[in-house]
């Protein structure tokens, strides 16, 4: 019998249960749960790996706390750029989109140009235009406002720096949510979404919409979706690392994820996570921070929502 399962996270860093009120851990556990279930129940009912793992993204870009969607975080110009990318691990079809604005699921978006462009990424105006065309939800501004975000980026906007933090004054955390998925069938998909850094500006881009850095799926080896440091995972092709390891040194999902995580990125001061999953079902969930936002959940009956260490 073939196992299912859905591995999901909602960003990696410096996330210290002292930091974090009894109410806000509550409220994380419960975005998390309302994600896991969400890309579960689809894999429940015969549904596939590409259905799962957009159906538990979109969820996390609806919840206000994670930066993705509704949650974005805030540029340099007080705007939202937003980018996300998903892959189909039976057809290594993919789709991409970088520096986007209004689109209230980019994941969707992500799709939408997998399958119905002849395109594999788009970028801003371009993007919004395509987005227009395929009759996706846009919203305005007033959706993307949080007071927790916008007193965030108070802090840092006067200052020529990016900032990486969830809660600037006391931790680090990287904010991209995502999920992986192996579906009933053997198939396996990845998808990931991301607000980017606080205070970035230039129309900077990280690993998130980069097929092989933050997002990558091969039913031939497995299905990663990164957090962390972006430009450290961009230069490590973190996502694309995994699969070569399993490939061409027959390493297993956790020995793989493992060696890029705990080792490779470490080497080069490549602070955050992934999750992944393989064609057998098999799930990691593996990160070099403090914490990171995770959830698994399978068809043998286990499961686990987690945010620390």
């Amino acid at each position: 019998m073939q196992t299912f399962s859905i591995a999901i996270h909602g960003g990696a860093g410096t996330i210290l249960k002292k930091d974090l009120t009894a109410e806000l851990e509550a409220a994380y556990n419960k975005g998390l749960e309302e994600a896991i279930t969400a890309g579960y129940n689809i894999l429940e009912k015969g549904g596939t790996a590409l259905e799962a793992v957009t159906a538990a993204t979109v969820s996390l870009e609806n919840c206000i706390l994670f930066n993705a969607g509704k949650g974005a975080v805030f540029t340099k110009t007080g705007t939202h750029e937003m980018d996300a990318a998903i892959m189909d691990g039976r057809t290594l079809d993919a789709g991409a989109v970088a520096g986007v604005s209004a689109v209230k699921n980019p994941v969707e978006l992500a799709l939408a140009i997998m399958q119905k462009s002849d395109h594999v990424m788009l970028s801003g105006d371009g993007a919004l235009q395509f987005t227009k065309q395929q009759g996706l939800q846009i919203e305005d501004d007033a959706y993307f406002f949080s007071q927790f975000r916008y007193d965030q980026w108070q802090l840092v906007k006067n200052e020529n720096v990016i900032a990486l933090d969830h809660n600037i004054q006391t931790e680090k955390k990287f904010g991209t949510v995502g999920a992986v998925a192996c579906d009933a069938h053997g198939n396996i998909a990845a998808a990931t979404s991301t607000g980017g850094m606080t205070n970035k500006n230039f129309n900077r881009i990280g690993d998130t919409p980069v097929i092989g850095a933050g997002t990558y799926a091969n039913n031939a080896t497995c299905a990663i979706s990164c957090t962390g440091h972006g430009e450290l995972f961009l230069r490590a092709v973190a996502a694309y690392d995994v699969s070569c390891l399993m490939e061409y040194k027959g390493l297993s999902l956790q020995q793989a994820m493992e060696t890029v995580t705990l080792d490779k990125l470490v080497k080069i001061n490549g602070e955050g996570g992934m999750i992944g999953v393989d064609a057998k079902g098999n799930t990691s969930l593996v990160f070099n921070s403090d914490g990171m936002y995770r959830a698994m959940q399978n068809s043998k009956g286990e499961k686990q929502i987690a945010i620390y260490r």
